[in-house]
């Protein structure tokens, strides 16, 4: 018997099965000596959802709990910018203020103008309209930037 893992398929399927997940809530750390859950139980999860992700189908080196790093490590490990969506693509999203503080988002592209990222109110990741909706024509909020891995091209 010949078996071929299908990794592009798995990888959607994976994203799309999160939802609802409160894996990727926690992550302690020592913070001037004392233990504390720096993602706050879900509410900066975002690049921990999609780091433990693409850590898991090899696309980047490590996880991450900030989204600047997420995106250093995302480069490094061969992701670039593209124009046009495609299912499986990382989207950035823009600087939006939100519960008092400014926070940048980012999350996965799984096609028919539908995203998965971690919402930072449910504190866990939801499938959504990929820029939360239109309203008066334009973009909730807008995609700053859409990530490819070639490795995605392979699978």
């Amino acid at each position: 018997m010949k078996v071929k893992i299908l990794q592009f398929d798995t990888y959607l399927d994976v994203i799309k099965k999160s939802v609802g997940s409160t894996l990727f809530q926690t992550v302690w750390a020592e913070v001037d000596g004392e233990k504390k859950d720096i993602l706050n139980n879900g509410q900066y999860s975002c690049s921990i959802f999609l780091s433990s992700i693409l850590l898991w189908f090899y696309l980047i080196e490590k996880r991450h709990a900030t989204t600047a790093g997420l995106l250093k490590d995302m480069e490094r490990s061969g992701w670039y910018k593209i124009d046009e969506l495609r299912p499986g693509c990382i989207l950035y999203w823009e600087f939006m203020f939100k519960n008092g503080e400014d926070n940048d988002h980012v999350g996965f592209y799984i096609g028919d103008d539908k995203a998965v990222s971690n919402e930072r109110d449910v504190r866990t990741p939801i499938e959504h309209h990929y820029t939360y909706g239109v309203k008066g024509g334009k973009p909730v909020r807008k995609i700053e930037a859409i990530y490819w891995h070639p490795k995605l091209d392979n699978s």
